[in-house]
């Protein structure tokens, strides 16, 4: 596997290293284990993403190495060699640097989503790997790479947060391969938990409150829908990206097969996040709806109000209901 990504770095001396907007922590461990591997390979490179990088994962990057896209800084970078593009194969969800991706001399991508928008990129697409992290611990494992505790911990990170802590459908043998890797690196199990589950603001539990009060049950208590409006984010002092965790409360409940957050930021724009269990499939509703990600837990943006959303959300998910 990593003969295919040797091919690619061979060919340039600079690389931009990106992922989807916003980043998480998988696309973000990922990011950083692509640049061991570029620093083993003795390449320079760039880690840009749209986005800051939301709060509860600042601790992933102790040195702060990756960047926040700026034309003015950023703009010529792209067309000085390739792109290596992670946890994501379309550069829709990219954001704001797509169209500067675009310019670089090659793009590759290092994905594990069932879905493979555009077969022009060359890459590495497994969708039986539970995480990008995953893949990417592997090919620094080929390539004969000891990662530094530090990119451990941020690959550790993403591994447990695309599994929901080793639960997913999707965990397999090769995820507590990678994960073994990394804790033979040294990386401590309670201090990725403690960093994401146990290291939130007090104003993340008043946002939660109202998620909570928002609460409507659907198709005979089988689909739950949360929703947040910006003025519930105002009234917390609250930020969008502290809705971490909140889409699988519900899933607690036997009887939910379907958990939906809708969230409206300050911008007045629509974020929809999807969990099932079971073989409910929120993958395909949110492919529909212009989005993606997996079966068990994808998501779309909407460019409708909230109350339409909820409404085609709603019918789409009737569609792929599974049955009682």
């Amino acid at each position: 596997m990593f003969e295919k990504l040797k091919l690619f770095i061979e060919k340039y001396d600079f690389f931009i290293i990106t992922t989807h907007d916003p980043a998480d922590a998988d696309g973000i461990g990922a990011q950083l284990v692509v640049a061991s591997i570029l620093n083993k390979e003795k390449k320079q490179y760039r880690i840009i993403n749209s986005s800051p990088k939301p709060e509860h994962f600042i601790f992933m990057d102790r040195y702060n190495i990756i960047e926040q896209w700026d034309r003015e800084k950023h703009g010529d970078l792209p067309e000085q060699g390739g792109a290596i593009i992670v946890d994501t194969a379309d550069l829709h969800f990219t954001g704001q640097i797509r169209d500067a991706i675009c310019r670089s001399q090659e793009i590759f991508v290092i994905d594990h989503h069932e879905t493979k928008p555009n077969s022009t990129f060359s890459g590495i697409y497994d969708p039986s790997a539970a995480s990008t992290c995953e893949i990417t611990v592997e090919l620094a494992k080929e390539a004969g790479i000891l990662l530094d505790s530090d990119t451990a911990l941020a690959a550790y990170t993403g591994i447990i947060y695309d599994t929901g802590f080793f639960a997913y459908p999707k965990t397999g043998p090769g995820t507590f391969r990678a994960a073994l890797t990394l804790l033979e690196l040294g990386v401590n199990p309670n201090e990725a938990y403690r960093q994401l589950c146990e290291n939130a603001a007090t104003r993340v539990l008043f946002l939660q409150k109202k998620a909570l009060a928002s609460l409507t049950l659907h198709f005979e208590d089988r689909v739950a829908v949360q929703v947040l409006r910006k003025e519930d984010f105002i009234e917390a002092g609250a930020l969008p990206e502290d809705t971490y965790g909140f889409v699988n409360f519900p899933l607690k409940a036997k009887e939910i097969i379907v958990s939906l957050l809708i969230k409206e930021t300050p911008g007045k724009k629509i974020l929809c996040s999807l969990r099932s269990k079971g073989s409910a499939n929120v993958a395909k509703i949110a492919q529909d709806l212009g989005g993606g990600g997996h079966i068990n837990a994808a998501g779309f943006n909407s460019t409708m109000d909230i109350d339409q959303t909820l409404s085609i959300a709603l019918t789409m998910i009737s569609k792929y209901m599974e049955k009682p």
